[in-house]
């Protein structure tokens, strides 16, 4: 099975080059589940031509808001909803998840709460999943149709499925502990607040359940579809 890869955005320069770029991480975290893979950096306005050009698409992270006019996210909201309409099965990761919902007609904002940093706690259809997080932004109002499947206190629409179609977590399961904690370093002072950050660094270590997750994404990627 073929899944391309949407690249909505890249790993800070003074990461990359020892932990890899957002797609990397895409494909060590499914490497267990016999995809193939092709990256398609929208970001850079690299669009396929057709949602039919591969068998699933899987859309990652992004520094951007999903709400700021940057050039590829007109184009990246029509691709999805072509996508959606299809029945191509289109899967997202943190701003690829607010995107979707976007795209959809739903709202994502920056959320009064602030920062998600490090690991978090998710209630999964009543399955605890520990995954990373890195986000201040959230989607605020779901689009019709989606349904939660994931959730917790400070983040009520942290997984949303949209039928057979779209399936999408606010969480990053492809960030390991060492790049969340580059992050932390790199990015995050001056901008998450500092007891944030500290709370976060002492949780860095504790088991996770992106193998967890892995495996929902490839099931929806390979249910059946007409």
């Amino acid at each position: 099975m073929l899944i391309g890869i949407l690249q909505c955005g890249q790993s800070p320069d003074v990461l990359r080059a020892e932990m890899g770029d957002y797609p990397d991480m895409m494909r060590a975290l499914l490497s267990q589940h016999d995809f193939t893979f092709k990256t398609y950096h929208v970001e850079a306005m690299e669009f396929p031509e057709t949602v039919r050009d591969c068998d699933g698409w899987l859309l990652t992270g992004s520094r951007h808001g999903a709400y700021e006019d940057h050039p590829f996210i007109p184009p990246l909201e029509a691709f999805i909803r072509q996508a959606v309409a299809a029945r191509v099965p289109v899967v997202g990761i943190c701003f690829g998840h607010q995107i979707i919902a976007q795209a959809l007609g739903g709202k994502v904002e920056r959320f009064v709460g602030g920062w998600a940093v490090g690991p978090q706690e998710y209630d999964f259809d009543g399955e605890k999943l520990i995954l990373n997080a890195w986000h201040r932004d959230q989607v605020t109002q779901r689009p019709e149709g989606a349904e939660v499947v994931g959730c917790n206190d400070f983040c009520e629409n942290a997984a949303l499925i949209y039928g057979d179609r779209a399936f999408s977590v606010q969480a990053h399961p492809e960030f390991s502990d060492a790049f969340v904690k580059g992050l932390m370093e790199t990015r995050g002072p001056g901008l998450v607040p500092d007891p944030l950050l500290a709370e976060a660094g002492a949780r860095l270590g504790a088991p996770n359940s992106s193998a967890r997750l892995a495996r929902r994404i490839a099931d929806f990627f390979r249910h059946p579809r007409d």
